[in-house]
């Protein structure tokens, strides 16, 4: 008796450490979640907001595919948001994940597919259990077979490899039942229960069978508020707003997606679109282009007041918004090439003449954030958690220097010149002469930089760093290209330089393995675009990832951030803690708008018409 009560006692405490012991409606990283169980809908949105109307947007370029999930081809406009090549669904129209976020918290996921998840006592597994009434736009119900199924097929050597580097961690997916699913993990990874919430699920209906990689021309099966309902591919794509969607009054969408069609029209390049805003053929354009915004956003239709011009703060991570320096090439891997070609890029002088002085020098991988960009001063958590770390070289320097911020002009040329004085040194120590009207390296090759832009919007920028380059004897040359060949010679890594965005998340996490991992930066269409291979740095990433506390998460990545810009892989540009967004006048938004939302995709999700 006495050994049967022991054998029960054990099956019993099996159970209780092998499977979740609570089931909750959301969760934060790091912190209790702001939203409690009872919440009926974000602070942020109307929640009686109207329906109807149809949105009518832009894009540049062109489509030739409705999959998100793979590199080959561009694809159409309203899929999904793609943040460092990871698709986040709740950003488009056509996909529903398992959880959903709120965008007036740094990190936190509550219930949308799933009604509840439950984290296991170990933090070795998170199960969800699916909400009964989800149904997929053919009317099948979403179960725990879909969400397999969707997960099998994005980490497949078919799909982008940056979801495989995002969940490595998981070792395994389990049916628990026809409602419930299991993800199973390799080992401890202190956000790993809330990334897989982001997972986008599908139906296998979508592509008939086919790999997802052949399907590029099929319209989702999905769960999300819109279908595609027309498709002109290269010009247009029209989503009809779901009747019948089935999370329209849950609290995670309740006020949200609120017009009854979103259309993009396609345009050859920047400059059609506000031709075309100004023209009332689109309702909401987002300008990314100061001078462009203050030169060019005027007319008949704004003096009448039928479109308006709106400048909307926020505290959005900006991340390292610059310019990429291809590392696979051996020019750049010495870091006094990479400094030298960083000094001829003059922010003041562009801010000043191009931006009204209205942005500001990006320094940090982690800008905009009040916790995790680096310090002057290192605490006392940062430096014992660097006495982990391997010991380089460059590590030790970085530690024992001030915290790097790229150098000023004042925008004078006393201030330039000092600053290509420098860029000279730097060069010569590192063998490059100027010889033959160019600078050149020891086998006489000159130094040539090309780049690919895909409109003219860069031309302001590009223009004076060239001229300065020139200075130095460095010749950069860009053109404008088709952005699907842009984006085909990115994943295949054949560039020279790129602009690009590094980091720029407010909870950094396993989506760092994919953009400066040692891992990534051999996998083409991963975005380690640098191709950063540093023991440190990896290091410094496995100390993020299974940091138990945001107080810890923030000490990792105000190092990572230290360590990255001593090293200075990437020539920083600028940022703005403002959206442009000029609309018509009867399209609405709360008064309120959330401070970590994004522009693009608040005008799906929080907007609304007001027409008599």
């Amino acid at each position: 008796m006495q050994n049967c009560r022991m054998r029960i006692f054990l099956i019993c405490l099996l159970l209780w450490t092998s499977f979740p012991a609570w089931a909750v409606h959301g969760m934060g990283m790091g912190y209790e979640p702001k939203y409690p169980a009872n919440f009926t809908h974000f602070d942020y949105v109307r929640p009686d907001a109207p329906k109807g109307g149809r949105l009518q947007l832009s894009a540049s370029g062109s489509f030739d595919k409705l999959n998100p999930f793979t590199l080959r081809g561009q694809v159409a406009a309203g899929m999904g948001y793609s943040g460092n090549g990871f698709v986040f669904a709740e950003y488009g129209l056509i996909f529903d994940s398992l959880t959903a976020p709120s965008e007036d918290e740094p990190f936190s996921r509550y219930g949308l597919l799933a009604e509840d998840m439950s984290l296991a006592p170990d933090r070795l597994s998170v199960q969800f259990r699916l909400n009964s009434k989800a149904r997929f736009s053919n009317g099948d119900p979403v179960l725990a077979q879909d969400v397999k199924y969707s997960f099998d097929t994005l980490t497949s050597k078919h799909a982008s490899p940056t979801f495989r580097a995002y969940w490595a961690d998981i070792a395994r997916v389990v049916v628990v039942d026809r409602l419930t699913i299991r993800f199973e993990f390799k080992r401890r990874n202190s956000e790993l229960h809330m990334v897989i919430g982001q997972l986008p699920v599908f139906s296998k209906a979508w592509g008939n069978g086919r790999s997802i990689d052949e399907v590029l021309s099929d319209p989702p099966v999905a769960s999300g508020p819109y279908v595609v309902e027309r498709v002109d591919f290269g010009k247009s794509i029209t989503y009809r707003r779901r009747k019948d969607y089935w999370a329209a009054d849950l609290p995670v969408r309740k006020g949200m997606f609120n017009f009854d069609e979103v259309e993009y029209q396609y345009y050859r390049d920047r400059l059609g679109e506000e031709e075309a805003l100004k023209a009332g053929s689109l309702d909401a354009l987002e300008e990314g282009s100061i001078s462009a915004w203050v030169r060019r956003y005027n007319g008949k239709r704004f003096a009448s007041g039928e479109l308006v011009k709106e400048e909307i703060s926020h505290r959005r991570a900006t991340g390292m918004q610059g310019l990429v320096l291809n590392l696979r090439q051996p020019r750049f891997t010495d870091v006094r090439v990479r400094a030298a070609v960083a000094l001829a890029f003059d922010f003041d002088w562009l801010n000043q003449h191009v931006f009204y002085n209205r942005r500001a020098r990006t320094q940090s991988y982690f800008q905009n954030t009040d916790d995790l960009m680096a310090g002057e001063t290192l605490t006392p958590q940062e430096l014992e958690m660097a006495a982990r770390l391997p010991q380089t070289a460059a590590l030790l320097a970085a530690l024992r220097e001030p915290v790097f911020s790229s150098a000023e002009t004042g925008g004078t040329p006393e201030g330039l010149r000092k600053n290509l004085v420098q860029a000279q040194h730097l060069l010569g120590d590192a063998g490059w002469r100027f010889r033959d009207g160019a600078l050149r390296d020891t086998e006489g090759k000159a130094f040539v930089i090309t780049m690919l832009i895909p409109d003219r919007s860069s031309e302001v920028v590009l223009a004076p760093y060239a001229r300065n380059l020139m200075r130095l004897g460095i010749t950069l040359r860009y053109r404008l290209s088709d952005a699907s060949l842009i984006k085909k010679r990115l994943d295949d890594f054949d560039f020279d330089m790129a602009i690009n965005i590094l980091g720029g998340s407010t909870s950094p996490g396993n989506e760092l393995y994919d953009d400066l991992g040692s891992a990534s930066a051999q996998e083409k269409g991963s975005q380690n675009l640098s191709g950063i291979q540093d023991k440190v740095v990896d290091q410094l990433i496995e100390e993020i990832v299974n940091s138990p506390d945001r107080k810890t998460i923030a000490a990792g990545a105000r190092l990572l951030d230290r360590y990255l810009r001593y090293q200075q892989y990437v020539v920083p540009m600028y940022y703005g803690r403002q959206y442009f967004i000029a609309r018509k006048h009867y399209l609405q938004h709360p008064a309120a708008l959330p401070s970590h939302m994004l522009a693009g995709s608040s005008l799906l999700t929080m907007w609304w018409h007001d027409r008599p």
